[in-house]
């Protein structure tokens, strides 16, 4: 009688446990990463016409830049810090991989980075126009770059000098400014204005332009008479 009677309860009992274990699974399991995933990067705002690009340009104060006096990469923050207010900040991912993920096509992700590391992928470069294999390591990472449109030594000499930590940081890592390219056509470029440097590919040169205005009256940023005229003439081509 009593081994009759305990069968039944017994076979009640594992299946009860049975439900709760395979639910305590699955609320601990693969949504929690899921949830806590970056979300896939913005696109850089669309850009203006031409013609609004030359009308914003001559909103912008014209003067002579400043002394490079004080300026180290440290003024703009930790580098690719999470840890900002602009588009994509507080994602729980670095700024490079954002933007990695932003440019790269067939793009591969590292286990248990939770979406965040780009591992390989394509970048066809505008400011080279070349098509380049993207393989992260420490050899081979250097082969895409990660651009500042507005380079930080130019704001710096253009206003940024005269900004708090915070706002150069949110300005080193918003990905309006930001574009991943060609390694070394990125070493050319450097420090350099539109009146010292241009993107190779003249099809992008409208688009890099435009961008850089757009950045510079966002920021509050000034242009000298000479980047000024450069980028005036380059708008004419569009």
């Amino acid at each position: 009688m009593r081994g009759r009677a305990a069968g039944p309860v017994g076979l009640i009992a594992l299946v009860v446990i049975g439900a709760l274990t395979w639910v305590g699974l699955n609320v601990g399991g693969g949504d929690q990463d899921e949830a806590a995933s970056p979300t896939t990067s913005a696109a850089p705002p669309p850009l203006s016409s031409p013609s609004s690009a030359r009308t914003q340009l001559d909103t912008l104060v014209v003067k002579g830049r400043s002394p490079k006096t004080g300026y180290e990469r440290s003024e703009f923050g930790q580098a690719w810090t999470d840890d900002v207010n602009v588009p994509d900040g507080h994602n729980g991912c670095d700024t490079r991989n954002d933007i990695l993920r932003r440019d790269l096509s067939a793009i591969t992700v590292k286990p248990g980075s939770r979406g965040c590391v780009v591992l390989s992928g394509v970048l066809v470069d505008p400011y080279s126009g070349k098509t380049i294999d993207f393989l992260r390591g420490e050899k081979t990472s250097p082969a895409v770059q990660i651009d500042h449109v507005v380079a930080m030594s130019d704001a710096w000499q253009k206003g940024a000098a005269q900004w708090d930590e915070a706002k150069r940081t949110d300005f080193a890592n918003d990905p309006t400014n930001l574009q991943a390219t060609d390694g070394p056509t990125n070493q050319q470029k450097g420090n350099g204005d539109t009146a010292t440097w241009l993107p190779p590919n003249k099809t992008y040169r409208c688009t890099y332009v435009s961008r850089q205005i757009d950045v510079k009256a966002r920021y509050g940023l000034w242009v000298t008479a000479a980047e000024k005229d450069a980028m005036a003439k380059v708008l004419t081509t569009c």
